[in-house]
Order: C-alpha cells, then sequence, then structure tokens
C-alpha cells in the first residue's frame, strides 16, 4: 500500500492514557544507564525509591501512543523507518507517579522523491491527567525510507541547529550495555528493529540497533550532568538530530560547546567506531 498524504496527515493517532509508578521510572532511568557507578549519589536520585526524581527524558515515553506507523492503514513501510529528529520542551516538573495523557498529531509530512524517501513530522503533548497541566510537548521527524514519490505538494524542511566550527568546550564519554535496547523496549518502544535480527536485516542492519530514544537518553544524561550537575529544575529545551545508528554496548561520547546565555550546542560519537550518532543539538537551560 503506497502513502496516501491527506489520509496520513489527518490519521486518527488514538489519545494515550498512562498510569505512571515509581517502578516504571526508575527503569526508565536504568534503561538509559543510569545507575551504572553504585557510588554516585546523584544518580541514586533517579533509581531510589525514597528519593526519586524523574529523569528529564522520561518525557519521551510519558503519553506514548504506541508503534502506530506499524497500522496498515498509515500506507507506510513500517519495517524501513527511522527516528529521524526529536526535541523536548519542559513546561513543568515531571512526575514520578500519577495519570498522565499524550495527544500526538501529524504536523507535517515531506515528500523528497522516488526512491529517496519520506519525512514524516509529529507532535506530542504530554498533560497531568488530574489538573490538566502542560508538562511536556515533544517534537520529532520519522525518516519513511521505503516510501518516497507518493506524489502531492510537500511541507518545508525543517533546518537544525547549525554545529559550531571550533573544537568542542566539553565532552562526557557513558556506556551502554550489550543488551541495553532489550531493557529500554520495556517502556514501551516495542519496534522489532532493535531486538529482532531478522528484522534488523530486512531494514540494512547486521544486528538490531539502539533505540534512538535510547541514545537520546544516554545524551540527556551527559549534558545534565556536565551542564546541570544533575538539577532537573534547569532543563528547558533540546532537540538533535540522529545521525547514524548505535549498536548496544558502545560508548557515546557527548561533546559540546557553550553558546551563552544558557545555550549549548552538542553532537555524539559512537567511541568505538569512531562515527557521529548524534548532530545538530541544541540544549537550553535556565539560568
Amino acid at each position: 500500500m503506497a502513502i496516501d498524504p491527506e489520509r496520513l496527515r489527518s490519521f486518527p493517532i488514538p489519545e494515550a492514557r498512562q498510569c505512571l509508578t515509581k517502578r516504571d521510572t526508575i527503569l526508565y532511568a536504568l534503561s538509559v544507564g543510569l545507575g551504572q557507578d553504585p557510588l554516585d549519589e546523584r544518580q541514586l536520585d533517579f533509581v531510589y525509591e525514597t528519593r526519586l526524581r524523574a529523569f528529564p527524558s522520561i518525557a519521551v515515553v510519558l503519553g506514548y501512543p504506541g508503534f502506530w506507523l506499524k497500522n496498515l492503514d498509515t500506507g507506510v513501510d513500517w519495517k524501513r523507518l527511522v527516528h529521524g529528529e526529536q526535541a523536548i520542551s519542559w513546561h513543568a516538573p515531571l512526575p514520578v507517579e500519577g495519570e498522565v495523557i499524550g495527544r500526538t498529531r501529524v504536523t507535517g509530512l515531506v515528500d523528497r522523491g522516488e526512491g529517496k524517501g519520506a519525512l514524516l513530522y509529529s507532535a506530542r503533548e504530554v498533560v497531568d491527567a488530574a489538573t490538566g497541566a502542560l508538562l511536556a510537548t515533544l517534537d520529532q521527524s520519522t525518516v519513511l525510507r521505503g516510501d518516497g514519490g507518493f506524489g502531492g505538494p510537500s511541507d518545508p524542511v525543517r533546518a537544525p541547529h547549525p554545529m559550531p566550527t571550533r573544537d568542542p568546550d566539553d565532552a562526557v564519554a557513558l556506556a551502554t550495555r550489550p543488551e541495553q535496547a532489550l531493557l529500554y523496549r520495556l517502556n514501551g518502544d516495542d519496534n522489532p528493529l532493535h531486538i529482532d535480527p531478522a528484522v534488523a536485516k530486512t531494514a540494512g542492519f547486521d544486528r538490531p540497533i539502539l533505540h534512538g530514544l535510547c541514545t537520546l537518553g544516554v545524551v540527556t544524561h551527559a549534558l545534565l550532568r556536565r551542564v546541570c550537575g544533575y538539577d532537573t529544575t534547569k532543563p528547558r529545551h533540546l532537540a538533535l538530530r540522529f545521525s547514524a545508528p548505535v549498536f548496544p554496548g558502545e560508548t557515546i561520547r557527548t561533546e559540546l560547546w557553550d553558546e551563552g546565555g544558557g545555550s549549548y550546542a552538542f553532537r555524539a560519537r559512537a567511541v568505538e567506531r569512531d562515527a557521529v550518532v548524534v548532530s545538530n543539538g541544541l540544549f537550553r537551560v535556565s539560568p
């Protein structure tokens, strides 16, 4: 089935209600690598129920509507899609437990031409079910590698944050674990690309890859450590582009530039391959 652009633009993505528990909050933090140093008291704040805080990037799994692009009615070749870009805007402190609602919609569609794929833009608002307060806004692009050439007008491609040309001001290296994708998928992202070798090969990879949003969590950890000293009240906005896959077990080195005014540019490399896996990053914090 080919993409019907009007149908995809207005696709009825179901509202997601989630009963968040402290166990969920701890699982997320563990799945992105928190707690690997058992003597680091700052990391224990995200995995120890007696003093628990929500790790900021947990926003990406709150109110998650599931792998809705796998629905045949979308017309998407779901086995070949990959996560392109992701942004998070934080509006209020994230809860460690309670009910949240996620409302997701398609916000743009770009046809790059036959054999060149397409870009799908979507946004999700995460709200507190009890108060209606907006907690976070999530914007992302998905690269539909098998779906170009459907015809019709295309929305403009959104420009990423420009990368500095000078050497980075600082860098933080964090290791991932060989089984990390198996743990991360328990947050609700059960795309078989991250566990099934046969599906990975169909997508063009020789083995399952790490979730892009798990990579985002590792990078957020590096930024929260170096820029914020683990103060979760400081992050305001994060945006990045996924430029290459990470394989579980690789070390991710996040390189950052202080651009002044609470803004930092960043990118990340898989150390073992010296491959840039995240680029065009922007991290904004409050004073």
